[in-house]
């Protein structure tokens, strides 16, 4: 399922980022950015097979959203095995800063084996 970009619903949630790496994509369909961000999450979702990615429509997850404080869309969450280990948030995120932002998160990370 890596690579891919599957919907979350308040149900689904934790057991979709109980393992491995998960950035998930808070959004709304109220919200601009996040509406021009979709192709490029997208894109970056298929260009990117070693992470999970997940859409949180914080519309149907109010109190999900409120349990991981997020306070602003566009959001994007990095999970690994459950746990939140960084997050990006604003309106001015574009494609290129977010996945600048992946790359220079996920390094940390890869001294595991990459």
């Amino acid at each position: 399922m890596a690579g891919l970009l599957a919907e979350a619903t308040k149900d689904t949630f934790r057991d979709m980022v109980a393992e491995g790496r998960v950035l998930v994509d808070v959004w709304g369909p109220q919200c601009a950015p996040c509406i021009a961000l979709m192709p490029d999450v997208e894109a970056l979702a298929q260009a990117r097979p070693d992470v999970k990615f997940v859409k949180l429509d914080s519309s149907q997850a109010r109190r999900l959203c409120m349990e991981l404080r997020v306070m602003g869309l566009p959001a994007f969450l990095l999970f690994q095995d459950g746990r939140e280990v960084a997050r990006l948030a604003g309106q001015t995120i574009t494609a290129a800063s977010l996945t600048q932002w992946l790359d220079d998160t996920m390094t940390p990370a890869g001294k595991e084996g990459n």
